[in-house]
């Protein structure tokens, strides 16, 4: 079964409006969650807790707002979307953490269930480097 356009962008709104938990109902428990670069959160995360645990919950800590992200671009084929974004945050020290996100994503089901995302590697570091 193919996903839609409109099916994505009314999933990843919940980002943007702050209900991180509500987005979080729409990925599978055991996703394969790959985090691309060479910062403190890259790595390869295989469940769903886990990736929370370590990326978000760890930026939750450090920006004020939390992790806030708005969708700038989607594309979509059968089961398959990529979904460009820009981080909506501050950090702590008040710089806003001014990075942009590309997640390539595979569903099943309308789950979620593989990830691959793509961040500004320095970014992030700094970001942890000054807040953490």
């Amino acid at each position: 079964m193919s996903i839609s356009e409109q099916t994505v962008k009314n999933l990843f709104n919940y980002l943007e409006i702050g209900e991180n938990e509500r987005f979080f109902e729409h990925v599978a428990d055991d996703v394969q969650w790959k985090v691309m670069g060479t910062h403190p959160l890259a790595g390869t995360y295989h469940n769903k807790q886990d990736f929370i645990s370590s990326t978000f919950q760890r930026l939750n800590k450090i920006l004020e707002e939390g992790v806030v992200l708005k969708v700038t671009n989607i594309l979509v084929k059968d089961n398959n979307a990529v979904v460009e974004m820009k981080s909506l945050s501050t950090a702590l020290n008040r710089v806003p953490f001014n990075n942009t996100y590309c997640w390539i994503l595979k569903f099943e089901n309308n789950l979620i269930v593989e990830v691959r995302a793509y961040v500004d590697s320095a970014l992030v570091q700094k970001v942890i480097d000054e807040n953490e």
